[in-house]
């Protein structure tokens, strides 16, 4: 068995080969999810209980799985900026709560670092992790950035944002129903500024003006969690 894959390794590791192999993942995942509606199997969640086994077994480590599928990686910026013409849609009910979305974001920006922070610190955390914790909140490009910078370290980054993201996905729709959030627009700021774009993915399900929302609630928590980071240094 092992001879074999050794053999077979060189054409698992493709580029080709790893992107379909993502890709498929994937696209399975939304199969699932539709056909059953179980919160459970969000497409990302099904697409990583297939993906890291297959890494596992054939022995395949993570720097070449990155770097084969950097594009979707890249992708994710664009994704983003792509949420845009959603927002412009909606723009008729963005324009008198300028003010209340601002402090929404800012308020969940602070909260969301230093709540993280405190709680590794009192855990015992060393700055290292705390570091790679604190931008868990916004988008991996972003994560991975303010991670170098305060010397936290970036693969561990990325993987608390999609944590943070599947979790916030997952809980994030229960927990506004259970205490009674009505407002389309809170509960697309609550996702988008808690679970960046799984979160915004989740918050489309729930409507049109919620999943804009959310979209723009990702652009504002990446600015201001960039501008307040250096500042919560000193917690680390």
């Amino acid at each position: 068995m092992n001879d074999f894959l050794d053999n077979i390794r060189p054409y698992l590791s493709t580029e080709v080969f790893l992107l379909a192999l993502v890709l498929g993942a994937f696209y399975l995942g939304i199969i699932i999810y539709q056909k059953t509606k179980i919160t459970l199997l969000q497409p990302l969640l099904t697409a990583m209980v297939i993906i890291i086994p297959f890494l596992l077994i054939t022995d395949i480590d993570y720097q070449t799985f990155y770097q084969n599928t950097r594009i979707l990686n890249f992708m994710l910026g664009p994704s983003v900026v792509a949420l845009g013409y959603v927002l412009y849609e909606q723009i008729g009910h963005i324009k008198g709560n300028v003010v209340s979305i601002l402090t929404a974001v800012f308020t969940g920006s602070v909260v969301g670092i230093a709540s993280v922070v405190l709680i590794a610190k009192v855990l015992g955390a060393d700055k290292m992790l705390m570091a790679s914790l604190a931008p868990k909140s916004v988008t991996t490009p972003i994560a991975i950035s303010l991670a170098e910078q305060t010397g936290g370290v970036p693969a561990l980054a990325a993987a608390f944002v999609v944590i943070c993201g599947i979790f916030g996905g997952l809980v994030g729709p229960i927990v506004l129903r259970r205490i009674g959030i009505k407002s389309k627009i809170a509960k697309g700021l609550a996702m988008g500024s808690a679970s960046h774009a799984l979160g915004t993915a989740r918050a489309m399900e729930m409507g049109a003006l919620e999943g804009a929302i959310s979209g723009l609630a990702i652009g504002i928590m990446g600015i201001m969690t960039a501008l307040l980071i250096p500042f919560a240094e000193n917690l680390f």
